[in-house]
């Protein structure tokens, strides 16, 4: 069933798989909620069904596409991270969404930071870019934290978003690498409580 050769991606605390049928539900809360008011949101039970439908078969079309990102420890499913290239998308995208419950924590985070080094290391790309909507702080604040900076000379999807560049490999090879891996870590020490600014 779907694209059997998707790779599962580890990091410390997570797992990433393809999409399968019984991660369904949490997908749909959510994109049926506030938090999907970004992205498209909210949306009825017929775009939820239709919107995951498209990223399982992104996955068939591409070659690559959106991981479910699991806990190791339990196995739940706390959102997704990967690649997005639908149709007038002018670049491919590094995009993340974590369930609403489970924001805060650093996943998507470490998440994206994971799913990047490998389409920079296994499939080559040299670049990448993520769509934000310009009033969603959060997804800036985390673009930003994972190096990326905005590109005012690249094409948007709609003339509606903000394009946040991506930090090449070998700019992450060096100090931005270890800084982002070093508040990563962080958020594995049970007593980190980060105050300031939004997180997810």
């Amino acid at each position: 069933m779907g694209h059997r050769d998707i790779p599962v991606l580890e990091t410390e605390r997570l797992v990433l798989r393809g999409p399968e049928p019984q991660d369904y539900p949490d997908f749909k809360a959510t994109f049926a909620s506030y938090r999907s008011r970004f992205m498209g949101g909210p949306l009825n039970a017929y775009e939820t069904w239709m919107l995951y439908a498209a990223e399982i078969g992104h996955w068939e079309i591409r070659g690559y596409g959106m991981w479910m990102v699991h806990l190791k420890e339990t196995g739940e499913t706390v959102g997704m991270a990967g690649g997005w290239f639908p149709a007038k998308w002018p670049e491919r995208e590094i995009a993340w969404i974590i369930w609403p419950d489970k924001a805060g924590k650093g996943y998507a985070l470490e998440a994206a930071h994971r799913v990047r080094r490998y389409f920079y290391e296994v499939r080559g790309w040299e670049t990448a870019v993520s769509y934000i909507d310009p009033k969603n702080l959060d997804s800036i604040r985390l673009a930003e934290r994972l190096g990326c900076r905005k590109d005012a000379d690249a094409p948007s999807i709609d003339g509606s978003d903000a394009v946040y560049r991506h930090p090449t490999l070998a700019q992450l090879q060096g100090q931005l690498g270890h800084g982002i891996a070093m508040e990563i870590a962080h958020y594995r020490d049970p007593l980190f409580k980060p105050k300031g600014w939004a997180l997810d």
